[in-house]
C-alpha cells in the first residue's frame, strides 16, 4: 500500500499513466501530476477524486518539451516542503516526421529522455532525503531499434528520420540513463528501476494528428494491451514490497527482463549522462 506516500508522476492524463495515477490513488497515495494540458489535467483529477473521495492530489502544468517549465514544476513541488517517495517519468511521444521542441531539440530526445533526466536531477536531493524513495521509468523493448546511442547526432538532424529507430533510440536512452542513476545511488536508499508496458492501445504515436499515425493506431490496436494491463509492471515496480532495495534493473511483465547488449553499455551510458548534463546546461 502506498498510504502516506507522495508521488510525482508525467503523463498521467492518458493510457498507462493514468492507469498507473488510478492504482496509486487506490492505494492511498498523495499525487502530483505534470500535465501540459490544464483541462485534461483537472477532467483526471476529477476521475481520480471519484475513485477516492479524499485523495490529495496537485496538478502541476508544465510541457515537457520546455526545460523552463520542467524546472517551474520541479520548483513548485518542491516549495510544498513535502518529501517525495516516488518519482514515475511516464510521459513520452511518438513522432511520424522531425518535429523541434520548444527549446528546439528534435521532440522525441528532448520529451522521451531530457525530460527525464532533467526531471529527475531536480529533484533527486528531495528523493534521497525522502529515502527509501523509487525512480520508475518507462522505457520499451523498442530499445532493440537501435543499435547504439547516436553520439555524432542525437537529434537525427543528418540521418533518415525513421519513427520507430528515432524512438527506440530515446528509449535506449532511458535505459542506459537508468543505469548509470543506479549506481550513482547505490547506497542512498533510492532505487531506479526502468520498465518495458509491453504494446498499448494509448494516445502515443497520434499526437501528431497525422493521418499515417492514426492508420496504423487503428490498424494495431486489436492487438494491444488495454492500458490497465500496460500500466501493471509500473505499478508493479512502483509499488511492490518485494522490489524493496532492487536497482538498476528493466522490467516487463513484472520480472527482470533481459536488455539487448547495447543497453548494457556502461561506458555509452557515462558518454550520455555528459551528453545530456551539456544540454540541460544549454537550455
Amino acid at each position: 500500500m502506498m498510504q502516506g506516500k507522495v508521488c510525482l508522476i508525467t503523463g498521467a492524463t492518458n493510457g498507462i499513466g493514468r492507469a498507473t495515477a488510478k492504482a496509486l490513488v487506490e492505494q492511498g497515495a498523495e499525487l502530483f501530476i505534470v500535465c501540459r494540458n490544464r483541462d485534461k489535467g483537472e477532467a483526471l483529477l476529477a476521475e481520480l477524486r471519484a475513485l477516492r473521495a479524499d485523495a490529495a492530489l496537485t496538478l502541476l502544468i508544465a510541457d515537457l518539451g520546455k526545460m523552463a517549465d520542467i524546472r517551474r514544476a520541479a520548483q513548485e513541488f518542491l516549495d510544498t516542503g513535502k518529501p517525495l517517495h516516488l518519482l514515475l517519468n511516464n510521459a513520452g511521444v511518438v513522432n511520424t516526421e522531425r518535429k523541434l521542441s520548444a527549446d528546439g531539440i528534435e521532440e522525441t530526445f528532448a520529451v522521451n529522455h531530457l525530460a527525464y533526466f532533467l526531471m529527475t536531477e531536480l529533484l533527486r536531493q528531495r528523493l534521497i532525503d525522502s529515502a527509501p524513495s523509487r525512480i520508475v521509468s518507462v522505457a520499451s523493448e523498442a530499445h532493440a531499434f537501435a543499435k547504439g546511442v547516436q553520439f555524432d547526432d542525437p537529434e537525427f538532424a543528418n540521418h533518415p528520420y525513421k519513427t520507430f529507430k528515432v524512438y527506440g533510440h530515446s528509449k535506449l536512452c532511458n535505459i542506459l540513463w537508468t543505469r548509470e542513476l543506479a549506481k550513482q545511488l547505490a547506497g542512498t536508499g533510492v532505487t531506479v528501476n526502468c520498465v518495458h508496458p509491453g504494446a498499448v492501445s494509448t494516445g502515443l504515436g497520434q499526437q501528431d494528428g497525422g493521418l499515417m499515425a492514426r492508420t496504423v493506431s487503428l490498424i494495431l490496436k486489436p492487438f494491444f494491451r488495454s492500458p490497465d494491463k500496460g500500466a501493471s509492471t509500473s505499478i508493479y515496480v512502483a509499488t511492490s514490497p518485494s522490489l524493496e532495495g532492487v536497482t538498476g534493473e528493466y522490467f516487463a511483465d513484472c520480472k527482470p527482463k533481459r536488455i539487448k547488449p547495447w543497453g548494457k553499455d556502461d561506458a555509452a551510458a557515462e558518454k550520455l549522462w555528459q551528453l545530456s548534463e551539456d544540454y540541460v546546461r544549454r537550455a
